[in-house]
């Protein structure tokens, strides 16, 4: 059998080992109709030689004769955060069974990243976008390049159906809503918030559900005891935040007996500036987060939390882009679609009874 000097193997590297034309082989490895007409042996023996040599189908002409990449970009704001991750597993093996390859790329939080990596994708004819961005941007010149393209875009983490995107998100409202009802069900009055930056999408309707609950209880949330994190630059800077800001709350002298943070990374760090300030969790205050990462099932205590379903949430964006991409442009229907949040409790809440003493 003839030795290639290099690159891939080709339909003509398979019809010179067999000594049979190029089109023929093409037939026969693409089960194209015409295959049909060609001897039982023949196809044999083309099959066992392609597989001999490692022969795979050549993606590129193929998107080229059907007009389709044959890709879905995925377009994470952070692959580091311990939210991204499960999301874009999620998409992953939802498209494992189709056609479509996942082109997953990272924006680093970075706005001028994201755009680049975005002209990127549909510099290489991306069929679709999936976008996982719970920050608040200018997204006109982002909608106006996937317009004039007319690419398929689904966005997880942001509601966009008003500027024509389909959306993907929470019941963030509901799931601030279930935190705060919890510390109230188990006694706390005086609780702390850790709110959410102002540029996080998700920072307004979690705070509005805790508010709510607060206020159906008659309970007052103190402003004193309400502080708002930063604009986050990475998970680390969550976790350094709920440090010192619970750290700060402390000096103040003013007493809570309750945590709940915008997130996880945020409730881990409360967990250590409590125990830094030698009080301990639950026994002196409860702490609440939110996602419900890994990092909150194994840290110590384990942090009672409100689940989003995160992998689910990466399955449910691929069926509802398929849908997308079996419609013809410019057809498609807008829609937003949401997962109910989930309170999974553990042992970082306990019953205000149960305290030794008040944070203060």
């Amino acid at each position: 059998m003839p030795q290639r000097k290099s690159g891939h193997v080709t339909l003509s590297d398979v019809a010179r080992a067999t000594g049979f034309s190029v089109s023929t082989v093409s037939i026969t490895l693409s089960e194209a109709p015409l295959s049909a007409n060609v001897a039982a042996s023949t196809r044999e023996k083309i099959r066992a030689t392609a597989a001999k040599l490692g022969y795979h189908p050549d993606a590129r002409a193929r998107s080229l004769r059907k007009q389709s990449s044959g890709t879905v970009g995925v377009l994470a704001f952070d692959l580091s955060d311990p939210f991204c991750m499960p999301v874009v597993q999620g998409i992953q093996y939802g498209l494992q069974e189709t056609a479509y390859l996942p082109l997953v790329m990272d924006a680093h939080t970075e706005r001028n990243v994201f755009d680049h990596s975005l002209r990127l994708m549909l510099e290489r004819r991306v069929d679709g976008v999936i976008v996982i961005a719970s920050w608040t941007f200018d997204e006109a010149s982002l909608l106006a390049d996937i317009k004039k393209n007319a690419v398929p875009m689904l966005i997880i983490g942001r509601d966009l159906t008003h500027s024509g995107v389909t959306s993907y998100l929470l019941d963030n409202e509901e799931g601030g809503y279930l935190a705060m009802k919890h510390l109230l069900e188990l006694g706390h009055r005086k609780i702390a918030v850790i709110r959410g930056p102002g540029e996080m999408f998700d920072s307004a309707p979690r705070w509005e559900g805790m508010q709510r609950a607060a206020a159906e209880a008659g309970v007052r949330l103190l402003p004193e005891l309400t502080p708002q994190l930063p604009m986050l630059g990475s998970p680390g800077d969550a976790f350094e935040g709920g440090r010192t800001i619970v750290a700060e709350l402390l000096k103040t002298k003013q007493t809570f007996t309750a945590v709940t943070a915008f997130d996880d990374m945020t409730a881990l760090g409360v967990v250590r500036g409590l125990y830094e300030a030698g009080r301990s969790v639950p026994e002196d205050c409860s702490v609440v987060g939110f996602d419900d990462v890994l990092p909150a099932l194994v840290a110590t205590p384990p942090i009672t939390t409100v689940r989003q379903p995160m992998r689910e949430m990466g399955l449910q964006a691929v069926e509802r882009m398929l849908s997308l991409l079996q419609k013809p442009a410019g057809t498609q229907r807008v829609g937003k679609f949401s997962s109910p949040p989930q309170l999974v409790l553990r042992a970082s809440t306990a019953r205000i009874a149960g305290r030794k003493r008040a944070s203060h």
